[in-house]
């Protein structure tokens, strides 16, 4: 009978004691951030079902390593080409050793770098590539709407440039960690900053919004039967202010002066000991928000905000992709906007309830250019999160519908 039971626990206890064991090993394999945090592989071996959407959403598309997979433009054909003028242009070329941007002026290779990372991935895509530890932009960038090649925004449009550096703050916004480091590429010089490869953590994972997951990881792994998550931030736990600010990291726009590296920031920890306003921002009125990136802020200018506890997650589920998806969003507008709060849409009753639910938030929240992003060719434009009444945009919505 002892023999028996001994049995019986060992079948039972080995495949926790695996689960265990391979979990515990990934979660000692150093982390570039230091000891306290776990590493997404260890975050998902538990959490798989967040895992699949999360891969679709913007915050996992915001960087990765240059690979077939990852880069999504035309390498094929006269459409694997950027035609500057007569004389110059810029060929996407594949070959064994990856892919590259390869500039020719009057026919002769000019210049070429390789795409080694790739950032974007809503809009459309631009590449990056090392020399030695510093980071530049390559002068082409992919856009989904045209499904074409243009010249990155920013960029001269008369020949190709391969020289603008990228800074700690693209990063910042665009990676989940890197270390920084003088700069080592000879031919530039300047102040330009370097970074330790061996550090990068590329897109925005688990930890870079929830905080340091190691301890949370070993308890849990250890207590299988508690469903409460322990040593981990549960971001609906923290006040509006704590919320509003962890988003406002990245979505507080680039017209602000880091007091630190956003890197170093953790839930709960306050913004403005991170960022300030820039001397030459202007004041916070809608003349100075930008749209890119600064999403934040112009929320902040909106009634919707002022006279609610709204924050952030009352219309964003951010491990799920919801993009272009209008419809959901105008349903969280109806949490709020209804008739017992006499406070509907004023086309009520004019259109269809089903337009409505499509169009609520082309009214009021309207997709306007980037000033950050500036191309000459395509304005890239960004939906704004000033929520407001957009006349002209109302007018145009209205004429619409009296076509359909």
């Amino acid at each position: 009978m002892k023999s028996r039971y001994l049995v019986m626990c060992a079948v039972f206890l080995l495949p926790v004691l695996l689960i265990i064991s391979q979990c515990s090993t990934s979660t000692t394999k150093a982390d570039p951030r230091g000891a306290d945090y776990a590493g997404a592989k260890t975050c998902i071996s538990c959490h798989k079902n967040l895992d699949k959407d999360y891969l679709h959403t913007a915050h996992y598309q915001s960087s990765a390593f240059a690979t077939e997979n990852a880069v999504h433009g035309i390498f094929a054909g006269a459409k694997s080409e950027m035609n500057y003028n007569n004389h110059s242009r810029v060929k996407m070329l594949k070959t064994d050793s990856g892919m590259y941007q390869v500039n020719y002026i009057n026919g002769q290779e000019a210049q070429k770098a390789r795409m080694d990372l790739v950032m974007g991935g809503v809009k459309g895509e631009t590449y990056l590539y090392w020399k030695e530890n510093e980071l530049f932009q390559l002068p082409v960038s992919f856009d989904y709407a045209q499904n074409k090649w243009i010249v990155s925004p920013g960029y001269d449009t008369v020949m190709a440039s391969y020289d603008r550096a990228v800074n700690v703050r693209c990063l910042e916004c665009h990676a989940t960690y890197a270390a920084t480091e003088p700069g080592k590429a000879p031919s530039f010089g300047g102040e330009v900053t370097g970074f330790n490869k061996a550090s990068m953590v590329l897109r925005i994972d688990c930890e870079r919004c929830h905080g340091p997951g190691r301890e949370h990881a070993e308890y849990q792994l250890s207590h299988p039967q508690e469903k409460t998550g322990r040593y981990i931030t549960d971001i609906s736990k923290l006040t509006r202010t704590q919320q509003t600010d962890l988003c406002g990291t990245c979505h507080s726009g680039t017209q602000t002066d880091n007091k630190q590296s956003i890197f170093n920031f953790k839930p709960g920890d306050k913004l403005t000991d991170y960022k300030t306003r820039a001397a030459d921002a202007g004041p916070p009125d809608l003349e100075h928000i930008d749209v890119h990136g600064n999403q934040l802020e112009m929320l902040k200018t909106s009634r919707c905000f002022t006279a609610s506890q709204m924050n952030c997650s009352s219309c964003h589920a951010p491990h799920t992709d919801q993009h272009k998806q209008t419809a959901i969003f105008a349903a969280r507008c109806g949490t709020c906007h209804k008739a017992t709060n006499h406070n509907l849409c004023k086309l009520t009753g004019r259109v269809s309830d089903e337009v409505l639910k499509t169009k609520c938030v082309d009214c009021h929240m309207p997709m306007l250019p980037s000033k950050a992003i500036i191309n000459e060719q395509h304005p890239v434009l960004i939906r704004t999160h000033h929520i407001a009444v957009y006349p002209d945009k109302a007018k145009q919505i209205l004429a619409y519908l009296k076509k359909l």
